[in-house]
């Protein structure tokens, strides 16, 4: 029979081992996403799978907000964040940091997820557009490459904070745990 496990049977790092261990060379960029609580969610995915840093852009609440909080759940805290009034200057200057620039995006010449082989030597941001408009066609035509998460379904869109979950895990599986 099953056992639902307690938070302090789940070993857990604390915020500040968190801060210091070594993560994946992932940055998240969130442009313009609306609801805190699709940015909050993107913390706690964030800190569950490693991630360096979550850079927030244009209309995006920043910490620490109650909205926030309530999906992030604390993440907030451990995970790193930046942020800029365009996301324009934050491509700019995660490609002078020499990041592969990727938006998460349904675009020609799209990469399909399944077919995405991150290499472990390789910095990558990962950028999540808005709820209605998704990543600014600027920002797309700036970026290395496009990730589309496949969809077989009548919908056109799966929501920020579950695309972030998939492409994050996709990454982490194929960097970390392969």
């Amino acid at each position: 029979m099953y056992r639902k496990l307690r938070n302090d049977e789940l070993g857990r790092i604390s915020a500040q081992e968190f801060k210091e261990a070594t993560k994946l060379s992932i940055t998240v960029v969130l442009d313009n996403v609306r609801s805190q609580h699709n940015i909050g969610s993107a913390f706690r995915t964030a800190d569950s799978f490693f991630i360096e840093r979550i850079i927030l852009c244009g209309i995006c609440a920043t910490p620490p907000t109650a909205e926030i909080h309530k999906s992030a759940l604390g993440a907030e805290f451990s995970v790193e964040w930046e942020y800029y009034k365009e996301t324009m200057e934050a491509v700019g200057k995660l490609k002078e940091e020499g990041y592969t620039i990727i938006s998460i995006e349904q675009a020609e010449d799209s990469i399909s997820l399944e077919k995405f082989n991150p290499l472990p030597d390789r910095k990558y941001a990962l950028i999540f557009g808005n709820e209605v408009k998704g990543v600014q066609q600027e920002v797309v035509s700036a970026s290395d490459a496009v990730l589309e998460i496949p969809q077989f379904g009548t919908k056109h869109s799966l929501n920020i904070s579950v695309s972030a979950g998939v492409v994050l895990w996709e990454c982490c599986k194929k960097l970390k745990l392969d």
